[in-house]
């Protein structure tokens, strides 16, 4: 038997998965989780087989939780909305056994389960083509830039932090504003957060 813990915040849906799951002759939800923190202590007290996740969730979001769990012994699903490149690859660091989507047929699920419980990765489709072509175009100095931007800092604020001066700041985010395709800061900060590239 299968022993699954699920972990989502929207009780509907959480009620239906677990329902869903439960149908199989193979497999046993054996615990339901609000957020991550209550994925994590579930996992740690029941010991599941597979732990299926969401994301974003209160407390503790899915990917965050799937990093601490690389130390046990449970498998992780992803099973999230979210199609985003930047999620994908931080899931894929956390060597989580499988990522899909939510909108997927629910057989696919436990047939994905199952492929997984035989040593195998399963990732939608969708992402191996959005990790290969979104790859983000930034490099370490310039994430820097923007995340600082992000916390609200100002081009002197952030020159004394990176301990560079105010034009090569502003070299920086025009370069910044370039390579993302867009025309200011706070575009450029929907947009390094809607590509999830945000750590």
């Amino acid at each position: 038997m299968i022993r699954i813990v699920i972990a989502e915040d929207q009780r509907m849906l959480l009620g239906a998965l677990g329902a869903l799951l439960d149908l199989e002759e193979d497999m046993e939800v054996v615990g339901k989780a609000k957020n991550g923190e209550e994925a994590l202590n579930l996992v740690q007290q029941l010991q599941p087989d597979i732990c299926i996740m969401d994301i974003e969730m209160p407390l503790k979001s899915g990917l965050d939780t799937a990093e601490e769990l690389k130390e046990y012994p449970c498998k992780v699903i992803i099973l999230t909305t979210f199609a985003r490149a930047g999620y994908f690859e931080r899931a894929r660091k956390a060597e989580v056994s499988g990522y899909l989507l939510k909108d997927s047929p629910s057989e696919e699920l436990a047939n994905s389960i199952r492929t997984i419980m035989d040593g195998r990765r399963v990732y939608a489709p969708e992402l191996v083509d959005l990790a290969y072509e979104n790859e983000n175009p930034l490099t370490k100095r310039e994430k820097q830039v923007i995340e600082l931007i992000a916390d609200g800092k100002n081009t002197k604020e952030i020159a004394s932090e990176l301990y560079i001066t105010n034009g090569t700041v502003r070299n920086y985010i025009s370069v910044i504003l370039d390579k993302l395709e867009v025309s200011n800061r706070i575009e450029a900060i929907a947009r390094f957060k809607e590509k999830g590239w945000f750590k």
